[in-house]
């Protein structure tokens, strides 16, 4: 019969499965991931927020949310499924089994004068001397006369009947997935299906190559620019004051690709008097130095304008033109910023070490920005080591509103978080003047801030000390805990445009020496792969160890359940220095809030290695936190301009009284740190 159309019914149906194999499988995963996330709200639901529209859900954005690349192609994959499901069924129809007496309209065990008088008249309405139809003389032909012979006769049908096809059994057969066209090919065709064979197999693939490497060899699998981190670590340096990170941040490529028109000049000239007195310019000489922040490259000085324009919340007073260009400036930040972190932290030292005080500077930029919060805010101020900056973040909240505060000896941001709701509504609504929905919002705030801890642990694997050149191994679990009881959520950055996903960085590091030992950034909103994560590391630490499959098991477990409590294990490895005592600090560093970061106290004794191989104790302690200065600036760097003090600067603790409280802990230094301020002490471990 028709086998070339069997033949080509089969490939449809193979596109079909491979099609499906792997799309309906995606389809339930996006599927349970919509689900996963609507059941929760993540986000600040202050009134703030709300009527910042960023969380806004109108069919406009529902839809802009919806067509991304990756979910149009999964339904334009549906709908080829769905065509493909309906040509198939429509095939399927046409290439029917031969059956005779379905075809003379006859049921099985009829007469030969019932087929006689079906076939007589089924003649007369197909016949091609009754019907000049051609497709009725292509049915009389290929259907009705077939049908007729096979039932009279004897042999067909006894065949038919017996094995379900006039010509007896039939063999095995076997069919090409492969279109009609291509198993007809001629001359013609031949060339059509040579020349698509060479555009699909090779022209396309080339292409799609050509395209990847001219973008690869300009941009990082971050989707930052090669230009830019050769940028950012050329101008890094370790003395790299906070104020001066701005520079650096600004000399990105991706900026300088941003259009300057001639219509921009006047909107710029009026921000710039907007924001003139956070630009760090030298009031002595202020002509000569506006003279000189305008003559440098016009992108830059529009980029540095618009950050200043968030920083100081002065957004509003952009006209349209210029409201793009903003936009694209913040949408560009943060994996910017991150990638600054990185260059402060990359290995520097012939020891292998990072940058401290830079990749402090960093954080904080990238605090400051999402929070909308000026640089200057962060001087300290009264009885605050943080400055304002913290309070400016809170929703209602001013400088003016924070003076007043301040005259009832509520100084520090801390104090004010540690405050009873009963309290802190009081001084809200009596000194402040907030009503009762304001109060509420500041409320709202205040649990969806992150309080930190971390319990941090150095020791080489399988020994029972520290000795110099061992490869030590550090252990963090870093827990995250909120009054609302979410873990991973978006913070509250009401003038910030798009959303933005808290992100930790937890850095090892000698604050005397400026030296950052390791680094590792944090994240709590994957807890899928943080499980896993755990689970794989503590196994690898215990079957190191020789422990049991039992006590294995229990390790295990216990990691998953600290994970979905809220923790997050950061492992890292390092190479002990010389001998010697070194008094590290483990900054856990947020880059979405302000004020919500902590340091821990961290002492190693590293011993001299012995010949023999035998060991010592080595002395950790942990003691009151010491918040050691930085490497202080020269002094040549330090003339110029007037730099806002960070949180972490504070110099002047006395290293003696911490000596006092050191504790053996058989060569493993311990640290727990705890609190809701950088100025709080770390709890003593037993």
């Amino acid at each position: 019969m028709a086998a070339s159309e069997e033949t080509s019914s089969l490939f449809p149906i193979f596109i079909l499965t491979l099609m499906a194999l792997p799309l309906v499988p995606y389809t339930i995963l996006k599927l349970c991931r919509a689900v996963s996330k609507k059941t929760k709200t993540i986000h600040c639901q202050c009134s703030v927020c709300s009527r910042s529209g960023k969380y806004r859900k109108s069919i406009f954005k529902r839809i802009s949310n919806f067509s991304t690349c990756s979910n149009l192609t999964l339904v334009l994959l549906w709908v080829v499924m769905g065509v493909l499901v309906y040509y198939i069924k429509h095939i399927s129809r046409e290439v029917q089994p031969f059956e005779p007496f379905g075809i003379l309209g006859l049921e099985h065990g009829a007469s030969d004068s019932e087929i006689k008088k079906a076939y007589r008249r089924l003649s007369i309405q197909y016949h091609p001397d009754k019907n000049p139809d051609p497709e009725a003389h292509n049915y009389f032909v290929e259907f009705i006369s077939k049908a007729y012979q096979a039932l009279t006769d004897p042999i067909s049908r006894e065949n038919f009947e017996k094995y379900g096809h006039p010509d007896g059994k039939q063999g095995f057969q076997m069919g090409i997935a492969l279109p009609q066209f291509l198993l007809n090919i001629d001359g013609a065709s031949g060339g059509i299906l040579l020349l698509g064979i060479v555009g699909v197999c090779i022209l396309l693939p080339l292409m799609m190559a050509v395209i990847y490497l001219s973008r690869s060899s300009k941009y990082t699998g971050n989707y930052v620019m090669h230009q830019t981190l050769s940028a950012y670590f050329y101008f890094m340096k370790p003395s790299l004051a906070p104020s001066k990170v701005m520079e650096g941040f600004i000399k990105a490529a991706e900026f300088k690709e941003i259009p300057v028109r001639r219509s921009d000049g006047e909107p710029l000239q009026k921000l710039f008097m907007l924001v003139r007195s956070e630009l760090n310019l030298d009031l002595k000489n202020i002509r000569q130095e506006q003279a000189k922040f305008w003559k440098q490259h016009p992108a830059l000085v529009k980029t540095e304008l618009l950050i200043q324009a968030q920083l100081t919340r002065e957004s509003a007073e952009l006209p349209q033109a210029l409201l793009g260009d903003f936009r694209h400036v913040l949408e560009l930040a943060p994996r910017l910023l991150e990638e600054l972190i990185k260059m402060a932290v990359i290995p520097r030292t012939p020891q292998g070490h990072g940058w401290l005080r830079p990749a402090i500077g960093v954080v904080e930029l990238s605090q400051s920005i999402i929070q909308a919060v000026p640089l200057s805010a962060r001087k300290a101020s009264g009885g605050s080591t943080e400055g304002i900056a913290p309070f400016l973040q809170l929703p209602h909240f001013s400088e003016a509103i924070v003076k007043k505060i301040a005259r009832k000896r509520v100084r520090s941001f801390q104090e004010l978080r540690d405050m009873s709701l009963q309290e802190r509504a009081e001084l809200l609504t009596q000194t402040a003047g907030f009503s009762a929905a304001e109060v509420q919002d500041v409320e709202v705030v205040l649990e969806m801030m992150p309080s930190i801890t971390v319990e941090i642990t150095c020791e080489t694997e399988g020994e029972e000390g520290i000795q110099e050149g061992d490869i030590v191994t550090m252990q963090a679990w870093v827990t995250l805990k909120r009054r609302n009881g979410l873990i991973g959520a978006l913070p509250h950055a009401p003038y910030f445009p798009f959303h933005k996903e808290e992100n930790l960085w937890l850095l090892l590091a000698d604050p005397v020496s400026n030296d950052v030992w390791m680094s590792q950034k944090v994240s709590f909103m994957d807890e899928a792969t943080a499980i896993t994560a755990a689970s794989k590391a503590i196994q690898e630490i215990k079957e190191g160890s020789g422990a049991s499959v039992k006590e294995i098991s229990v390790a295990v477990r216990d990691a998953i359940e600290k994970v979905k409590n809220g923790s997050r294990l950061v492992m890292g490895k390092f190479q002990a220095p010389a001998e010697g005592n070194y008094n590290l600090t483990s900054y856990c560093l947020c880059d979405s809030w302000v004020g919500c970061d902590r340091k821990t106290n961290l002492k190693v004794k590293v011993l001299k290695r012995s010949r023999a191989g035998t060991r010592v104790g080595a002395v950790a302690e942990e003691g009151p936190l010491v918040e050691d200065g930085m490497e202080e600036e020269d002094e040549n760097e330090e003339e110029g301009y007037d730099d806002y003090e960070s949180e972490y600067s504070d110099d002047g603790e006395d290293e003696q009284n911490t000596k006092k409280n050191n504790a053996v802990a058989n060569g493993v230094a311990h640290g727990k740190g705890s609190g809701s301020s950088s100025e709080e002490s770390g709890s003593d471990e037993e």
